[in-house]
């Protein structure tokens, strides 16, 4: 059986987490991570010399990397309609998930850590303030994206791209801020409760 290595309260873990909802794949699940396992501890770091989590551990197959692994599982257990075969539209799906891991988690950064994870190396109210700007407008970047589409990121359908996406959009909402109106992202997240995945590993409580 699929091992996911990781804390639930992750967000990184809880992409995996959705991803094996959305593919009705069971697993076992191992904590580890701040208040748990450490994983500067060895047995980790021979999985991830990163001492990141998540890890996958798929029979003798080891993996790191959240995007990298809803990718594998996504085409290791019979995912198409989330990760299309066709060139164009899965080029579509990894625009969208790079966007996320890059332009996206650099804009929110500093104001998470100083405003919910009250952080002391991140309550500089400049640098806040700058993050909360830099992440509204990237906001406002997919709020015209999920307008023009009516539906999903990617298009018509749901994919990988809107679990990291959606995942991100809980966090948005968690964060204490002055936000402004974003009707599309408002009813992006109407559609992504529809899903079990999403109600169980993002709206949840947890940001």
């Amino acid at each position: 059986m699929l091992k996911i290595l990781g804390k639930a309260a992750s967000i990184n873990v809880r992409k995996v987490l959705w991803a094996c909802a959305e593919l009705q794949l069971p697993y076992d699940r191992e904590d580890w991570g701040s208040g748990f396992r450490p994983t500067a501890a060895p047995a980790f770091l021979a999985l991830n010399p990163h001492g990141q989590v998540p890890v996958i551990v798929d029979g003798d197959f080891v993996l790191w990397e959240s995007h990298s692994i809803l990718r594998y599982l996504a085409a290791q257990y019979g995912g198409a309609a989330l990760y299309p075969a066709e060139p164009r539209e899965r080029a579509r799906v990894d625009q969208w998930m790079d966007w996320q891991a890059s332009d996206l988690n650099r804009a929110w950064s500093p104001a998470f850590m100083g405003l919910v994870r009250r952080s002391p190396a991140h309550q500089d109210p400049a640098a806040i303030a700058a993050s909360c700007d830099d992440w509204t407008r990237a906001m406002r970047v997919l709020d015209a994206r999920l307008a023009a589409t009516g539906a999903y990121v990617a298009g018509a359908d749901f994919t990988l791209a809107d679990i990291p996406i959606g995942l991100s959009v809980n966090r948005w909402r968690h964060t204490p801020f002055d936000k402004p109106a974003l009707p599309a992202v408002r009813a992006y997240c109407e559609r992504l409760r529809r899903r079990e995945g999403f109600r169980l590993h993002g709206d949840n409580g947890l940001p």
